[in-house]
């Protein structure tokens, strides 16, 4: 896993031509006092319109037309939420199906189907850090009996997400991969982002309740010998049963608290 990557002339002298008659200074003036100019007057302001046709004219006045409401407000649907309901507690994620559809729409047919119930988290990965900085990871764990085709991938350069505190992402090998394997973000690990030349992974919504169950997983501890490759010594000794995976109706749900709080 790779680690933690302006904007911004001239004056122009007229000399009169040759042979042109240059005026003489004016006459002189008699020296009489002149009379006092007579007074200016002010001019009369326009007629007013008159506000009822004159009269004789047989119109009758007419009304002002009538005030338009404004358009309605559409709201926008509210985005789907999911209730993962661990032998640790549940964690209710809120999914991106705007920004990220086409993994949303993968996640939500394995929730939908039931085929996340009975399955765990089971694997947890910590960095040594003042806060929880990490992952768990949850899925199906390849079982040919309930994986669905795999869907394409949606980077966060293209979605405008990112791996920050609660981020809920696809596990995949290689782009294009991912099916029914998914991690939740401890602490933030942008690292994770696409960037130039690495595609990244795909993030397609975030915890709003229930980031003590996550934390508490992440806390458990793992096997030093289980796991392969980069996740040897990262698998959880008891796994986290994944008891059911159900939507959370509109009506069910709470206001969207604001990030801060809703992340707890």
């Amino acid at each position: 896993m790779t680690r933690p990557a302006p904007f911004f002339a001239a004056l122009l002298l007229l000399a009169a031509p040759a042979g042109a008659q240059v005026p003489t200074a004016p006459p002189a003036l008699p020296n009489t006092p002149l009379a006092d100019p007579p007074p200016l007057a002010t001019p009369a302001p326009p007629p007013a319109a008159p506000a009822t046709p004159p009269a004789g004219t047989g119109l009758s006045p007419q009304p002002a037309p009538p005030m338009q409401p404004p358009p309605p407000v559409v709201a926008s649907p509210p985005l789907p939420r999911v209730a993962l309901v661990t032998s640790a507690g549940t964690i209710t994620i809120t999914l991106e199906k705007t920004k990220a559809p086409a993994t949303v729409a993968n996640f939500l047919k394995y929730v939908d189907l039931k085929r996340f119930d009975g399955t765990s988290f089971y694997r947890a990965l910590s960095f040594p850090a003042p806060t929880p900085l990490g992952l768990i990871q949850g899925g199906l764990r390849g079982r040919s009996d309930k994986v669905l085709p795999p869907v394409r991938h949606e980077p966060t350069s293209a979605t405008g997400l990112t791996h920050d505190d609660g981020a809920i992402s696809m596990a995949r090998a290689a782009p294009g991969t991912a099916n029914a394997d998914f991690f939740i973000i401890l602490g933030k690990l942008d690292a994770l982002d696409a960037k130039a030349g690495d595609p990244g992974y795909a993030v397609f919504g975030h915890v709003t309740e229930g980031m003590d169950v996550v934390r508490a997983i992440q806390t458990a501890p793992v096997s030093p010998t289980a796991g392969e490759g980069a996740m040897k010594g990262q698998m959880l000794l008891k796994p986290v049963t994944l008891i059911s995976a159900r939507r959370v109706s509109a009506a069910a749900a709470a206001p969207a608290p604001a990030a801060a709080q809703s992340r707890r």
